[in-house]
């Protein structure tokens, strides 16, 4: 964690469909960078309700039904508003950490059979590639060492937790599979441990 280096950071207002937010970006890869979503005074919080949330162009832009991330975004800004407090951490770790062009490779051998972690497998990289040294980073800066966190991922809680973060709580969105991605939600559970509901 520290080799996070943090450039330089912008905060503005962001209405958006869910209520008024406010984002803090910082570039730390150019010309990508790191965002806060958050409602509430940032530099008080104290046991926020926290998301990390890794970059899924095709589900959160796109609505795509393969998966589960648009969906678990849009419930966990819908919460934070709800609450009136509470902070969305929007990491670029597209497809699991192996970026958007190599996750559609990954789904085109899902089309042709395997699942979502054989695909990673078949194509040399680790089931999850993603890390959350960033997302810790700034909690800690923020003096936020308490948290609520929205997540059904045994890998980022074991993170977050030897990070010194002490999270109080595990909030389940409680987000069903559909048709188009019952496969990859056992799967997600079979082989990766995930806490997700399958229909």
């Amino acid at each position: 964690m520290d080799n996070v280096k943090f450039q330089r950071s912008i905060d503005i207002e962001l209405p958006t469909q869910f209520g008024k937010f406010r984002v803090l970006a910082f570039n730390d890869e150019y010309p990508n960078c790191t965002l806060v979503f958050y409602k509430g005074d940032l530099d008080k919080m104290k046991n926020p309700i926290v998301r990390i949330h890794s970059e899924c162009l095709t589900g959160d832009t796109f609505g795509s039904l393969r998966c589960d991330c648009g969906e678990q975004l849009n419930a966990s800004l819908k919460l934070i508003e709800r609450e009136g407090s509470g902070i969305v951490i929007y990491l670029r770790q597209e497809g699991r950490g192996i970026g958007l062009f190599n996750k559609l490779r990954a789904y085109k051998l899902q089309e042709d059979g395997l699942d979502t972690v054989e695909a990673n497998i078949q194509l040399g990289f680790s089931a999850d590639q993603r890390e959350y040294s960033k997302a810790v980073k700034i909690l800690k800066e923020k003096n936020i060492n308490q948290v609520r966190l929205i997540t059904n991922n045994p890998e980022k809680i074991d993170y977050i937790t030897k990070s010194g973060i002490d999270i109080t709580e595990i909030i389940d969105l409680r987000i069903s599979s559909g048709q188009y991605n019952e496969k990859y939600f056992k799967t997600k559970v079979l082989k990766m441990g995930h806490k997700l509901i399958i229909k």
